[in-house]
């Protein structure tokens, strides 16, 4: 990874969710308002100062690029991009998110 840029796992359960009620809603279910993903970092670039490998970040997936490797799917974004952290190494810290 270059610069700021981070890579980032895709969930592939996180399109569907289940109510409270137990009622499925698919992935494809439009939602009036933008549904923000948590996924698990695997790499990134040097400049990254708040952001480490195998950290969950808080992200919009609508707006970000996509890239496959080896048959896997993940996202390449800006670490400006990333809404929140959590990670272990936090714990120490009031919230154990970085926002």
């Amino acid at each position: 990874m270059l610069h700021d840029r981070i890579l980032c796992e895709v969930d592939a359960e996180a399109g569907e969710r289940r109510s409270s009620g137990g009622i499925v809603i698919p992935a494809t279910a439009a939602m009036g308002a933008t549904r923000l993903s948590w996924s698990k970092v695997v790499a990134v670039g040097p400049h990254a100062r708040a952001v480490e490998v195998g950290d969950r970040v808080l992200f919009e997936p609508q707006d970000k690029a996509e890239v496959e490797v080896h048959g896997e799917l993940y996202v390449v974004m800006r670490e400006r991009d990333v809404h929140a952290v959590a990670a272990d190494r936090l714990a120490d810290e009031a919230t154990g998110l970085y926002l």
